[in-house]
């Protein structure tokens, strides 16, 4: 008969218990404590995914928004007879700054709302292929250039208007809104750099950007009252600024930047000095700062709303691109230079061939002092230092390119002399004859569309010639009185002339030095 195993005793429990390890004793809160994990594991990953979500839908809405906020001009009017793309490793960029009166700028002091809009200010800023270096080129407002076809409200084309002020460009057409397009066509025609990009500020926006940074530092050389930002007033009016250091924001820094009275002999020379001081405060203060989100994105949100570019950054992603490519650029090797110039009058003219020497550095991506910055070489990622202490002349060759010829001087043979120059460097003669007008000053050599480069090698036999383009298709040399017969070639040109180098603006420079011109 099998018998039935008797079940275990308390004591016998405790014996197998003893066994294991000693007497676990049962917790009546460890189920409770358990329920409370598992429920708080459960919460906070329901939280993650809900912030997850958050913050999901809060960059679209914000992207949304920043895309929302930028205004493009068309790209119609940009010029069909453009730079090559491809000269130069480097960027550039357009910056412009309007005192166009609409959307609420007539109260910030941009003058009536129905007025034609003008550019106050504008800077060509060439950022180097190392993303180390840039350099901002400033033209003044009223220097005399060459504007080249731009396009009208009406979709027709203006004719070429030479030695006019630089502002005008932007007058072209005379809308509330200004023609960027064509302020571009002028720099492209004066400089021979493709602009890869224009932005255009408006008073407006300016006064807004300078709010969101929370103030940016200035020196004044002097106190400044209301009658030096308006001469027309009758009385010296209330103190603005005091000289100086001082941090200034919205409409001050408005006024600042508008200051061109009273100040050194008052021109707008010493103006452009102190605007590019003052985008050299504002660039120290960003990067101080710190490229962060949480200062970026008011940043961003700020600059939107007061910018129109060109299609080339007409969304947020390609903004905030463009902006966080420009993180790495050091401040000492941010400069800030003037357009070669002299007076010519009661207005500028750009200084030959400097000018072109400074265009060549650019377009070669050389800087200031002569380095490289094409890009980084050896390990180190240093730049190397040119060594050629002198420049190379480098054979001209016309082979293939035909060229007319005509005289601007009263001077009889130039145009004959200027033929057999051309001829002695392979160039095709069309033809030689008498310009329409004979008191020309200055050679210039005309071109009509894609025929820059080879416009560009016409002009090295003719040193100081300016370069400009035409409504027609062909190549042309009007002689002028500085002219003499004997043409040679001239050397391109290897570093930027040391005028133009010393009187560059490192973004950190002392705020109070040079500040004013005259």
């Amino acid at each position: 008969m099998t018998q039935t195993p008797e079940a275990p005793t308390e004591r016998t429990r405790r014996a197998v218990r003893a066994a294991r390890g000693g007497t676990r004793r049962r917790d009546p809160g460890r189920r409770g404590t358990r329920r409370r994990r598992r429920g708080r594991l459960r919460f906070g990953l329901a939280a993650g995914l809900a912030f997850l979500v958050l913050v999901t839908a809060g960059a679209g809405w914000l992207y949304l928004r920043l895309s929302g906020n930028i205004d493009t001009f068309s790209s119609d009017g940009v010029s069909r007879n453009r730079p090559d793309a491809e000269a130069s490793k480097g960027e550039n960029v357009l910056v412009i700054g309007t005192d166009a009166r609409t959307g609420g700028n007539s109260e910030l002091g941009g003058g009536d709302k129905d007025d034609v809009g003008r550019s106050d200010t504008a800077f060509l800023l060439h950022i180097y292929a190392d993303h180390e270096h840039a350099v901002g080129v400033s033209v003044p407002r009223d220097t005399l250039v060459t504007v080249p076809p731009c396009k009208l409200p009406d979709g027709s084309w203006s004719k070429t208007r030479t030695n006019v002020m630089f502002n005008a460009a932007y007058s072209t057409g005379e809308t509330a809104e200004g023609n960027p397009a064509c302020t571009q066509n002028t720099v492209e025609n004066l400089t021979g750099l493709r602009v890869d990009h224009t932005v255009v500020v408006d008073f407006k926006g300016f006064s807004q950007l300078t709010d969101v940074v929370g103030g940016v530092r200035v020196c004044l050389p002097q106190d400044v009252y209301q009658n030096d930002l308006n001469p027309n007033r009758a009385t010296r009016g209330k103190l603005l600024f005091a000289k100086g250091e001082q941090s200034v924001s919205g409409q001050r820094a408005l006024d600042y930047v508008r200051i061109r009275h009273g100040i050194g002999d008052g021109s707008d020379i010493g103006r452009i000095k102190r605007q590019q001081a003052f985008i050299s405060s504002l660039i120290k203060k960003i990067k101080d700062d710190g490229f962060t989100p949480t200062r970026l994105l008011p940043l961003a949100d700020a600059a939107t709303r007061s910018m129109t570019v060109d299609p080339g950054l007409g969304s947020a992603d390609k903004l905030l691109k463009f902006a966080m490519g420009l993180k790495d650029v050091d401040l000492h090797n941010t400069k800030f230079v003037t357009v070669p110039w002299k007076y010519d009058g009661n207005r500028v003219a750009v200084v030959q061939p400097d000018a072109d020497a400074l265009w060549a550095a650019l377009k070669d991506d050389r800087t200031l002092d002569g380095k490289n910055a094409g890009a980084k070489n050896g390990k180190n990622g240093k730049n190397t230092v040119e060594t050629s202490a002198s420049p190379t002349v480098r054979e001209v060759s016309g082979a293939g390119v035909s060229v007319a010829v005509y005289n601007g001087t009263l001077t009889k043979g130039l145009a004959s002399s200027a033929a057999r120059t051309l001829t002695g460097h392979d160039f095709t003669v069309t033809g030689t004859a008498n310009a329409a007008t004979q008191d020309r000053a200055t050679t210039t050599v005309e071109y009509g569309p894609g025929e820059r480069a080879d416009a560009e090698e016409v002009a090295r036999l003719f040193p100081g010639a300016a370069v400009r383009a035409a409504d027609a298709d062909g190549i042309s040399v009007v002689l002028g009185a500085d002219y003499t017969g004997a043409a040679t070639a001239s050397p391109a040109p290897t570093s930027v002339p040391s005028g133009v180098a010393d009187d560059a603006r490192s973004a950190d420079e002392d705020l109070c030095s040079n500040l004013s011109y005259g």
